[in-house]
């Protein structure tokens, strides 16, 4: 009954307001070139080394952040969705869903130290520094896995109720919350038991994909595939706000100084940018336009550029359904500056 109330009070209160275009605090930088063919999955940014990793099919691409090319490559990662960066232990974890492995891999030299089982299809992937902990979501595995990023180790694998898409870490609060797509829901990790310590309902959010968090306000910004961007309680689960956004939303970002919120989203060719006003409001400031397609992004809260995987698409007969056939060698990753 909560959440349903919550819910209509929500939808009273989307906001229809904002800039429409290139209009807004953010503009279309340099285009970074990356070639070959295959799909793609997460970026992750490192900004301390000035490094991107790019998933890219069967290997990771390593981008230096203020050159603007690549700078190295992580190979032998079949089927990768994500990489998680212990920047503190000087190691990278990569989920590769293809093989059901995490790959772990020394920063520096970018070589392997050692792969890792996990459940079926590792997915989104995490760094716990509160506890040196790596979590994979297991997409058909409905778990995570919990790796110690130390020893390499897997020391849980936590059952959930649902598929697991994208995942934040509270360290302050001993939490891991887990976007549960086809439950509609979100779940709550205790990171000391390594069990699911509450199950929240996002309505009016359904499938939900990305997830950004604001430890300072304790506020979660939720992407879903109804476009609907959600602002949540991270303490209790409750439902604060929403603002429409584009169709396709993929990743979910969220940029601490700037206050700026972001989702990506793939079909409408968009990014969509909201700023938390307070803790209670939220308010789209600008719907970017990037590239169809462009449905994964990172963001570099030193710099504040938002960086999106993008490639061309031939052209689809009348009435074709589906993602249309990536052009072999244009892959490159697209990047937006604040004005």
């Amino acid at each position: 009954m909560r959440h349903a109330l919550a819910a209509a009070a929500i939808l009273c209160l989307v906001a229809t307001s904002g800039l429409q275009g290139q209009d807004g605090p953010y503009h279309a930088g340099k285009e970074i070139p990356i070639g070959g063919e295959g799909g793609w999955d997460y970026l992750s940014i490192d900004p301390a080394a000035h490094r991107l990793y790019v998933s890219h099919a069967t290997h990771v691409v390593v981008i230096d952040t203020q050159a603007n090319k690549v700078v190295g490559d992580i190979p032998d990662t079949p089927g990768v969705h994500g990489f998680a960066i212990a920047a503190d232990l000087g190691r990278g974890f990569s989920s590769n869903g293809r093989e059901n492995k995490a790959s772990i891999v020394d920063l520096k030299t970018l070589k392997l130290i050692q792969k890792v089982d996990t459940g079926e299809n590792p997915d989104a992937i995490l760094y716990e520094p509160g506890r040196h902990e790596v979590y994979t979501m297991n997409g058909r595995g409905k778990s995570a896995t919990v790796i110690d990023a130390q020893s390499g180790k897997v020391v849980a694998t936590i059952p959930l109720e649902g598929k697991p898409e994208s995942a934040q870490a509270d360290s302050r609060a001993g939490r891991v919350y887990v976007n549960i797509e086809d439950m509609n829901a979100i779940q709550v990790i205790d990171t000391a038991t390594h069990k699911v310590a509450a199950t929240w309902s996002i309505a009016p959010g359904e499938a939900a994909t990305g997830m950004a968090f604001d430890p300072a306000t304790h506020r979660l910004f939720i992407g879903c595939d109804n476009k609907l961007m959600l602002m949540i309680d991270s303490a209790t689960g409750r439902v604060i706000y929403s603002v429409p956004v584009g169709e396709g939303v993929d990743s979910t970002w969220f940029d601490p100084t700037t206050k700026l919120a972001f989702t990506s989203n793939g079909e409408s060719g968009t990014v969509t940018v909201a700023h938390e006003d307070s803790p209670s409001v939220l308010k789209v400031v600008q719907t970017l336009k990037t590239r169809p397609g462009a449905r994964t992004m990172a963001l570099d809260p030193s710099t504040h550029t938002i960086y999106l995987s993008a490639t061309d698409y031939e052209p689809q007969p009348a009435g074709a359904k589906g993602r249309p056939k990536a052009v072999v060698g244009t892959f490159r990753v697209l990047t937006y500056q604040m004005k």
